[in-house]
């Protein structure tokens, strides 16, 4: 989860609220930003938080350590979601079509505009179509080019 936020035990506390669990400690980035991992979250959790802390947020859930699927909220409610590791996912029969590649860079692009971020475009793209070992790796190179400060 990266979301900004103004303190960490907040942030935390508001995570809970909003249904996820298994929280860890938050990494502060610049511009008062934070990225914190987290085990699980219900259906509607980042809806939930972006709405309390009335910030952007992007959030990456894990499948195992193969795929990632990506969703961003906005608090006047845009949204965009994208799928890290492609090929990967393909083998794991996950329909590649309900991820257009295009939607989600133009969803990404516009996400990175309202939260005052200036995104790389191209290297959206190349996180939301190339393909790691971890997909942890993808997920980094996504943040940094979505224009997150200190995110690498």
């Amino acid at each position: 989860m990266t979301i900004r936020s103004t303190s960490t035990g907040e942030l935390s506390r508001l995570m809970r609220a909003a249904g996820f669990t298994g929280i860890d400690e938050s990494r502060v980035l610049a511009e008062g930003w934070q990225v914190t991992d987290f085990a699980e979250a219900g259906r509607r959790s980042l809806a939930n938080l972006v709405q309390s802390v009335g910030a952007p947020a992007v959030m990456v859930s894990f499948l195992d350590s193969d795929v990632g699927f990506v969703e961003a909220l906005t608090p006047d409610g845009s949204s965009w979601e994208g799928l890290l590791n492609r090929e990967t996912a393909k083998s794991y029969e996950i329909p590649l079509e309900h991820f257009p590649v295009e939607s989600a860079v133009a969803g990404a692009i516009a996400w990175s505009a309202v939260a005052g971020l200036m995104p790389d475009e191209e290297t959206v793209r190349q996180a939301l179509t190339g393909s790691a070992l971890f997909v942890e790796e993808l997920s980094s190179a996504l943040l940094v080019a979505l224009g997150l400060p200190d995110a690498a």
